[in-house]
């Protein structure tokens, strides 16, 4: 609220100085044009600078391998033995931010499939470490899948262990040129897993052309899926289209209540991921990760991944209220 309203003495000279400022603009012309060229100069080179400092940020991510892994489980619905896990990035560089948002910045300054490939390869040294007869699952972006970069990193890892799980970053612009790309990993034994069904982006065409070896529904879908017929329809119709047509693993993703394990249990969905499962932790103790167990309840007993870490289930770094213990930073190699 305005103390004193403003007198009409006021308003004139106001709107006298907007007129002269307009008039001088219309005759000085040149002075008005270099005014705008300094103003557009500066924000380019902010721009460059901002981008400039981007770079170097994630350079130093790339080179340092200054990222750490975490896992969930991804867990049997029938029998609650977890069968593999998804390995998932984090970033304690600041500022804190998502790893979404770390994995497109570096695509802004062209090392996005550096990035990618960096993330992947602190992943797969780990992956020695789960028991015997589970894999892990690593995303990457389709044009980061093509690269040789990634193959090479591929290269000499137990393919039968490792599921790729196509991001939904950017679009398969060629189906047949990105299946062709893949064809030598299928052969080694890698599967493929297509990620956010039932949500729209991956759509029929995306599923038909790439045929998976695994298909994920999409959170969307699972979120509160025990009180919504619709989407335990839609969620019915897209399980018996995996199971039937495909004869392909059906694994439902975002699980975080007793009531929606329960109902994708019922619509006879075999595999779950979600916070009510087990949620993302470092590899402290990897043998826990097959002590899940289904109760009667319908319950599921989490599996014990490590003391906290400096990320919260969401990816985003901790508030620091405290200093970091040692053994939680991020490794380097």
């Amino acid at each position: 609220m305005r103390a004193t309203p403003p007198l009409t003495n006021d308003l004139y000279l106001r709107k006298k100085s907007r007129k002269t400022t307009a008039l001088e603009s219309v005759r000085n012309p040149v002075r008005a044009s270099a005014s705008l060229l300094r103003r557009s100069s500066s924000d380019q080179a902010d721009a460059e600078q901002s981008l400039a400092e981007t770079e170097q940020r994630i350079r130093r991510i790339i080179e340092n391998r200054s990222l750490e892994t975490h896992f969930q489980s991804i867990v049997n619905l029938r029998t609650g033995q977890a069968q593999g896990v998804e390995a998932l990035s984090r970033f304690a560089q600041l500022p804190g931010r998502s790893p979404d948002v770390w994995f497109a910045e570096a695509a802004t300054v062209g090392l996005g499939t550096e990035l990618e490939v960096a993330a992947v390869e602190v992943a797969l040294a780990e992956i020695d470490r789960l028991p015997l007869g589970m894999y892990m699952s690593i995303n990457a972006s389709p044009a980061t899948i093509l690269s040789e970069e990634f193959h090479v990193c591929l290269a000499e890892v137990q393919a039968e262990r490792v599921v790729l799980e196509v991001t939904e970053h950017s679009p398969i612009t060629d189906y047949g040129k990105f299946a062709e790309g893949i064809s030598d990993l299928r052969s080694r034994g890698i599967r493929l897993a297509v990620d956010d069904a039932g949500s729209g982006h991956a759509g029929f065409t995306h599923l038909i052309d790439l045929k998976p070896d695994i298909i994920k529904l999409d959170i969307a879908l699972t979120r509160g899926i025990d009180r919504d017929p619709a989407r335990q329809a839609l969620g019915r119709a897209l399980l018996q289209f995996g199971l039937d047509a495909y004869r392909t693993t059906m694994v439902a993703e975002g699980i975080e209540t007793k009531g929606e394990l329960s109902t994708l249990r019922s619509l006879g969905c075999p595999v779950g991921q979600g916070f009510a499962l087990g949620r993302p932790g470092r590899l402290i103790h990897p043998s826990a990760l097959r002590s899940a167990t289904v109760t009667p309840s319908g319950d599921v007993a989490r599996p014990v991944e490590g003391p906290p870490t400096p990320f919260d289930d969401r990816g985003q770094p901790r508030a620091r209220t405290q200093p970091l213990r040692p053994d939680l930073l991020p490794s380097k190699r």
